[in-house]
């Protein structure tokens, strides 16, 4: 049996921010159980729903050193859908009502979890073929490994992979506070080790130490590797040659299954689509807009910022609105200057923009059922599963060409009838509006190819199956 451990800051149910939290709650599920067994490693945050936490049982606890702190570690253990779950505790780090605080806290927060993580695997008797470590957070697990446990029997021939999940979120900060941090020796803080630019960088950490590096599609794994895209760690990632993969991401089809999904109004399948028409009457009546059948209802779920191409959707908005029959449905949080524009659209066009400013899972369910059409205009997207959401539940995606995008969405061509939605190339407000102007178009006048895109959408295969496929050659090729 191959005993894979995932590292992570987050992961479903038990805390999400992001798409990282849905990435790592789904994969290990998917794994062959006949070749390999999973562990997930998570932070016992004071956040996490008592509901959840209460069920945690108490295994043990030490105190381990941290450069020159001892610190606690406590080590809880939960099963969830026959994955086990380990956290690490310590309510100095941990506490609060949110996962992440200031980034100074956290790079410390972040050097305590990593080195517990592995320090628990001893106490735990618990030895991993492989430590698949997620993003920034975790970047220093193979740099302790490599350099602070490289002469420990226990930790002999355990692998690495690294997981990119998005590059602009690298764990950055001054080299003396991160040595004062760590613990690390001075010669692991040089543009060799985990210095960029004067700082020290757990996400180049991660990069350099591991022995394999994934990030979640192809594309983004070719634009991570230019100047334009590689931000500042482009010539790393280049030297990481033929150990770098892009995987596309899959989704959980237990959960986002239209058949049954029991957050949405009614129930429906690509042969059937009644239920999706009763799903956006009820998303309409809910956001009290008016409930035409024939308006084009247009949602946005996401984080409020810049990645996500608002300031494209401020531009169209006025000219989209005001000239086609559109009702823009928006829900999400993220940087107030977004949330207060779409928050003066939606009481300037009461009855075509609705802004919810918030997220619920449950909500967000009724939105991907109830549109007509998903927008994801991002200025990058390292993989986005939004959109694979949205066409599993017949929801056609119009997108920008930018990484995993440009890897999951088929651009629809009316010549040849094929396709699965809608994009453009150039990050600019004009080619935005034409290309919901030409969706808009197909959804009023070619009713029957509007149907068969959004069947393509339900019929096309996004689980976890074929990525997991991948990772498990990828773990294979380690050992």
């Amino acid at each position: 049996m191959v005993n894979i451990v995932y590292a992570t800051s987050e992961a479903v149910p038990f805390i999400k921010t992001g798409g990282l939290a849905d990435v790592v709650g789904a994969m290990p599920k998917y794994l062959s159980k006949k070749k390999y067994k999973a562990f997930v490693f998570l932070p016992k945050y004071q956040c996490i729903d008592e509901k959840l936490s209460k069920n945690l049982k108490f295994v043990c606890s030490f105190y381990m050193d941290l450069a020159w702190r001892k610190q606690y570690v406590g080590i809880l253990e939960g099963n969830y859908e026959g994955i086990k779950y380990y956290f690490i505790d310590n309510e100095y780090y941990f506490a609060g009502d949110k996962p992440y605080n200031m980034i100074h806290e956290d790079v410390e927060k972040f050097s305590f979890f990593s080195k517990a993580v592995l320090e628990a695997l001893f106490y735990l008797n618990l030895k991993p073929n492989v430590i698949h470590c997620n993003d920034w957070q975790t970047g220093l697990i193979p740099v302790y490994l490599k350099e602070l446990y490289k002469d420990n029997y226990f930790y002999n021939g355990i692998k690495t992979i690294f997981t990119i999940h998005n590059l602009n979120f690298q764990g950055r900060w001054a080299v003396n506070a991160i040595q004062d941090a760590t613990g690390l020796p001075e010669y692991v803080f040089t543009d060799k080790g985990i210095e960029a630019y004067g700082e020290a960088n757990y996400l180049k950490g991660g990069l350099v130490y591991s022995d394999y590096v994934t990030t979640v599609s192809p594309t983004y794994a070719r634009d991570i590797c230019t100047p334009e895209g590689g931000v500042g760690l482009d010539g790393v990632l280049r030297n990481k040659g033929n150990h770098l993969f892009g995987i596309i991401n899959g989704i959980d089809y237990k959960i986002y299954n239209p058949r049954q999904d029991k957050k949405i109004s009614a129930n429906y399948d690509a042969r059937e689509l009644k239920g999706k028409k009763k799903n956006k009457r009820d998303l309409q009546k809910m956001l009290n807009l008016p409930q035409k059948s024939d308006a084009f209802v247009v949602a946005m779920v996401s984080r409020m910022t810049d990645q996500k191409g608002f300031d494209l959707v401020n531009y169209v908005l006025d000219d989209l609105v005001n000239n086609y029959n559109i009702q823009f449905v928006f829900l999400g949080t993220g940087e107030k200057y977004y949330e207060n524009s779409l928050k003066y659209f939606h009481e300037k066009y009461p009855d075509k923009v609705s802004a919810q400013i918030g997220y619920g899972e449950e909500v967000a369910h009724k939105y991907y059922a109830g549109a007509d059409a998903f927008l994801m205009p991002s200025m990058f997207e390292p993989c986005g599963l939004s959109q694979l959401i949205a066409m599993r539940y017949g929801t056609v995606p119009i997108v920008r060409e930018t990484g995993g995008l440009i890897d999951t969405v088929e651009p629809y061509n009316e010549f040849e009838n094929n396709g699965t939605g809608f994009s453009f190339a150039n990050y600019n407000g004009e080619e935005l509006a034409s290309t919901i102007k030409y969706a808009y178009d197909v959804f009023c006048n070619h009713k029957r190819m509007w149907n068969n895109i959004i069947r393509r959408d339900m019929t096309f295969d996004f689980s976890w199956k074929a990525s997991v496929q991948k990772y498990e050659e990828l773990y294979d090729s380690l050992l």
